[in-house]
């Protein structure tokens, strides 16, 4: 047995760990947290201060057990995991659990897994710090609190299985807010002006200065506009810089992973670990924007030697955020001189955006020249602008470019000449289109963290669970695409002279890969703002984490933070423990042109459903996907009740076109196949149904009938199953696999155990 003892939270990092220190060290790992609160109980004393109840899981006991034999034997133990307060909270748990004797315990802690690092954080150990212990004490007893307390209210006045939480649902708040403003947007009619001019020779674009409310307006402009003579106004010229954006934080790396790589925000964080364990980059959980003085020189000499000293510019960015600490570091790769790294092809991606991000925070600003020239008409007082830029210096350009904000351009290719005023401008055609206003975006994975990053709402660490849960752990939102609302509008163009008219339809508000608020999403969240302001306001879940923060710089006393939260919060819950009032979502529509008969929207126990008549005679159909009861339509709603169709039969069983929660399928016998983009189940023919059902799959290949993410629905050679990660999970006899949802899904996969994978098995000879 070594003499020293170092526990790290994962193999990973235990492994790598190992190599940088000699014989006399032994690394084992704790696989995370070896304590927790109990799951099936509130596990918090409140009538003694709020004490935590920790129990060492069932599965954490011989683990345990192997700890603690290893600490007994060591000389000196060494707790190194992470230097945030998850890691502070789990190095004191070791402590307590394992009984490690202070005088021979260090702790010590690093925000990258190099040699230098590690030899440097053993020279110099410290005490564990109880302020950070506290905060995410805090942390974790009041999110306990709340969920225990307001989940069985949502269980009782809206549906069972349902949860509720600090973070999550003010982050699903803002979802369903915004799906609100969108509902309630009211798309106004224009129409633009758009021209292909020539410019002392270059072809450029314009556009009109005034857009026209009607198609009549812009034709009138055209009519006028046959045979005018344009002319430069003035050209006006001037030169910007452009700074590269810092290197990432949590919050920016999820961010930029999404709109560059689209990696959804917990495979960021699972590559991010992953590379962090293997010493390839610094922390991945920081809220700083620090780099360190090696970074900084590595950095500078990359770039001296590979682009020129013109292009290096060193500069130490200031993090802004309450809370982050500067002598933690952005996340940076470890060694600068590393451009490439063994790996899969996702981590070798987000390794390469990571170390072109920091390298170019470290660059010279680029210099542009932009110009802006005015292009008059001697027959109309509106002017064209036409605009463009010329790169004078590319700067950190030359290495990377920043996603640009909604509603940033990037920079144009086209430049145009110096031109006097008075020069004439050649038009070679002028096109008045009709368009919408549009409402507000719909947030992506990327938007919803800036926003809640904005508010305070969470901190970098629960970013990517906050929204895993709502989406794949709860079923409130999906993340989808939005066909948007088609309106014809006119196109009118003038050439040569003549001018030509067309329609085309525009779509309003159609948008892709965002989040959407499923029904039980918007009722779960109209019910908590009702009954639970406090909890759902945004001012006060801000002010929550800074409390913790405060906790965590030894401030303020964590469990009074706790009681001056619980008492208002208690009171409430025990309000709507005796009230009577139950969440009834319910909505008339009007009636069947056909026969009279009233229908209405509600949501039932499995979701969200229009209704027809009442008694034995009504008809129901479930809402299709994006649907919602508090905007759905009469019309849509009497398109609803032609399903489910039978198309016709094949092989001598009946093919049924239906639309279920993801979508639309057919159904012939056990067997279940998605409609593919473009096709529908009102008007899907038999020829095109037979087409898919004898489609063959690839030999061993198993077909995918539903899928979110990691979590399939596979149609095996023993029928249906569920894939999770690298878990199979077998399906309840009765379970309709076209009709599950997601949360079906994972509520099947939490009540059961992956199916163990059968290994032939061969005699010797």
């Amino acid at each position: 047995m070594a003499e020293n003892l170092v526990i790290v939270e994962s193999p990973t990092k235990a492994n790598t760990i190992g190599k940088f220190l000699g014989k006399e060290y032994e690394v084992k790992s704790s696989r995370g947290h070896i304590r927790d609160l109990a799951e099936k109980k509130l596990s918090v004393d409140i009538a003694d201060g709020f004490r935590p109840e920790y129990e060492i899981p069932e599965d954490k006991k011989r683990l345990v057990a192997e700890l603690k034999k290893a600490a007994d034997a060591a000389k000196t133990v060494w707790l190194a995991s992470d230097e945030d307060r998850e890691g502070e909270a789990i190095s004191w748990h070791l402590t307590e659990v394992l009984g490690l004797d202070k005088a021979r315990t260090r702790r010590i802690v690093f925000h990258e897994i190099t040699k230098n690092a590690i030899l440097e954080a053993v020279e110099h150990p410290r005490d564990i710090d109880y302020n950070l212990v506290n905060a995410q004490q805090a942390r974790r007893t009041l999110d306990r609190l709340v969920g225990f307390e307001l989940s069985p209210i949502l269980w009782r006045k809206v549906q069972k299985g349902l949860s509720a939480g600090r973070v999550q649902s003010v982050t699903l708040r803002l979802v369903v807010d915004r799906e609100r403003e969108i509902a309630a947007f009211k798309p106004e009619a224009y129409y633009r002006v758009d021209a292909q001019l020539e410019i002392g020779g270059v072809k450029a674009h314009g556009v009109l200065d005034t857009r026209f409310a009607s198609p009549e307006e812009a034709r009138r402009f055209l009519e006028e506009s046959i045979g005018a003579r344009l002319s430069v106004g003035a050209m006006e010229k001037k030169t910007v810089s452009r700074a590269p954006a810092p290197p990432f934080t949590t919050s920016t790396l999820q961010q930029e992973a999404a709109a560059k790589l689209h990696f959804s925000l917990s495979t960021t964080m699972r590559l991010a670990q992953n590379l962090y364990e293997r010493g390839l980059i610094t922390y991945m959980r920081t809220d700083s924007t620090n780099l360190s003085s090696l970074a900084l020189g590595t950095s500078k000499a990359y770039i001296v030697e590979n682009f020129g000293p013109e292009y290096a510019h060193t500069r130490q960015y200031k993090t802004h955020s309450r809370g982050a600490q500067e002598a933690h570091e952005a996340i940076r790769p470890t060694y600068v001189q590393h451009t490439t790294i063994e790996g899969t092809e996702q981590e070798k991606r987000l390794y390469n955006l990571i170390w072109k991000r920091t390298v170019a925070s470290q660059m010279a600003d680029a210099s542009l020249e932009e110009r802006t020239v005015n292009v008059l008409s001697d027959k109309r007082p509106e002017q064209f602008i036409v605009k463009a830029q010329k790169v004078l210096f590319d700067g950190f350009l030359k290495l990377y470019r920043d996603t640009p904000e909604d509603g940033e351009t990037e920079i144009e290719a086209a430049f145009l000449p110096d031109v006097a005023p008075g020069t004439p401008v050649q038009a070679d055609s002028l096109v008045a289109e009709g368009k919408f206003t549009q409402p507000p975006q719909r947030y992506s994975d990327r938007t919803l963290i800036k926003k809640m990053e904005e508010l305070g709402i969470g901190r970098p660490s629960t970013y990517a669970p906050t929204v895993t849960t709502l989406t794949a752990g709860r079923g409130y939102l999906v993340k989808g695409d939005k066909e948007g609302t088609p309106a014809q509008v006119k196109v009118l163009r003038l050439e040569n002279g003549v001018i030509s008219e067309s329609t085309r339809t525009e779509m309003i508000g159609a948008e892709k890969g965002k989040l959407l608020p499923q029904e039980i999403g918007i009722i779960v969240t109209d019910y908590l703002c009702a009954n639970f302001p406090d909890i759902m306001d945004y001012d006060f879940t801000a002010k929550v984490e800074k409390d913790f923060d405060l906790i965590a710089e030894g401030d303020r006393i964590w469990n009074e933070v706790i009681a001056q939260f619980y008492e208002p919060f208690h009171h409430k819950v025990q309000q709507a423990v005796a009230d009577r009032q139950y969440s009834r979502v319910e909505r008339e529509l009007g009636t069947d042109p056909a026969d009279g008969q009233k229908i209405v929207a509600r949501f039932g126990q499995w979701g969200p459903f229009v209704q027809k008549g009442e008694g034995d005679s009504r008809v129901c159909a479930s809402l299709g996907k994006g649907q919602l009861i508090e905007n759905i339509t009469l019309e849509e709603a009497l398109k609803l009740f032609r399903l489910p169709r039978t198309v016709g039969e094949y092989e001598g069983v009946p093919v049924v076109a239906m639309r279920g929660r993801y979508g639309p399928y057919i159904k012939c016998g056990e067997r279940s196949v998605s409609l593919p983009r473009g096709k529908t189940p009102e008007s899907i023919s038999l020829e095109e149904c037979v087409k898919l059902l004898s489609a063959p799959t690839a030999a061993g290949t198993p077909e995918v009938l539903r899928e979110w993410g990691e979590l399939k629905i596979l149609a095996g050679r023993y029928g249906p199953y569920i894939k999770y990660g690298a878990s199979n999970y077998k399906l309840p006899k009765d379970a309709d696999p076209a009709s599950l949802s997601e949360a079906d899904c994972l509520k099947i996969i939490g009540e059961s155990t992956p199916t163990a994978r059968k290994f032939r098995r061969f005699s010797k000879k």
